[in-house]
């Protein structure tokens, strides 16, 4: 992996003249999307008080004209956003990507295949709705991996008092979801969640029913990486064939170098890996000036991440039935 001098080498550079000449377009995206959420408010404050201060004929014709023009707005600047998007992708992420490794295939459209996601079997929910982008493949040594942006929702549907049908998506899973070809053919599967979590055990640390689906709690003999992981499995024999003493010192060094959430599952041939995040990481920021050598840095960081896991977890190791 490249060094951090390297990269603000690329910053100085590159990124940062690339970035100055798109300042124009961000600010014309910024000043359009502004006024959009200027007709927003005031079509709020027509619809509340409107009726006090004018008569219902000018509170429509005004509302009508608010409209409009947030409408308009808001498609000059999508529009814009979208052009300056690409560009973003093309001059700014994709460099980083391959700074990292010139090997690597970028696809911003694209992300992980709905079917990996289900096969790791980490969200017991069967998504409705699946999108994703910024999706990374590659070979680390004798490695496969595939890594993206993800976001799966689940529909429901209801009716109100009145009768009318409501449709609800419910994010299930936002955030980095990456695969990986494992060193060992598993015939069952082993979850590794955090500790605590909200998904598996309630607010009294009680294990949820819905988890069951994970399989049995594994104890293991590593006091520390137990602190921080919750294990589940079809086998209790598998899962201590799969988490030997190396590897989770491996997840809990991963842990303690990165300090985000993470979720692993071991299935058949590939480990599986999601880890959420609040907001879309790869994207151009339209509210502050350009981007900033910490922007640069964190997109690195969490590229560079696919290699961290590798590397940590010795799956280029080929041992018993991986050739």
């Amino acid at each position: 992996m490249k060094s951090f001098e390297e990269l603000k080498k690329l910053y100085e550079n590159e990124l940062k003249p690339q970035l100055a000449g798109m300042e124009d377009q961000r600010k014309f995206i910024k000043k359009w999307r502004n006024l959009g959420i200027v007709a927003a408010v005031f079509i709020f404050l027509t619809y509340q008080l409107g009726e006090s201060l004018m008569s219902p004929t000018m509170v429509i014709v005004t509302l009508v004209l608010f409209a409009i023009a947030g409408i308009y707005c808001a498609i000059k600047a999508y529009i814009r956003y979208q052009d300056y998007k690409k560009v973003f992708k093309v001059e700014v992420v994709e460099k980083i990507v391959k700074l990292i490794n010139t090997d690597y295939k970028y696809n911003p459209s694209a992300h992980i295949r709905e079917q990996f996601y289900s096969l790791s079997g980490i969200f017991p929910e069967d998504p409705d709705r699946c999108t994703g982008d910024d999706l990374i493949t590659g070979t680390i040594e004798q490695t496969p991996f595939q890594f993206s942006e993800l976001k799966t929702e689940e529909k429901t549907v209801s009716r109100d008092d009145d009768g009318n049908k409501r449709t609800q998506w419910n994010t299930i899973f936002r955030g980095i979801f990456f695969v990986a070809e494992f060193n060992k053919q598993l015939g069952e599967r082993t979850f590794v969640m955090p500790q605590n979590d909200r998904r598996t055990t309630n607010i009294f640390g009680k294990e949820r029913k819905k988890n069951r689906l994970h399989g049995e709690m594994v104890k293991l003999e590593n006091p520390e990486f137990e602190r921080l992981f919750t294990v589940y499995g079809s086998s209790q024999q598998e899962a201590r064939y799969v988490l030997t003493p190396v590897l989770m010192e491996a997840i809990v060094n991963i842990q303690k170098q990165l300090g985000l959430k993470m979720y692993f599952s071991f299935v058949g041939e590939n480990v599986y890996c999601a880890i959420p995040m609040g907001k879309n990481m790869f994207e151009p920021k339209i509210s502050k000036d350009g981007i900033n050598y910490k922007d640069v840095e964190e997109m690195f960081l969490l590229f560079s991440l696919i290699e961290t896991i590798i590397h940590e977890m010795n799956l280029n190791t080929r041992i018993w039935t991986k050739a």
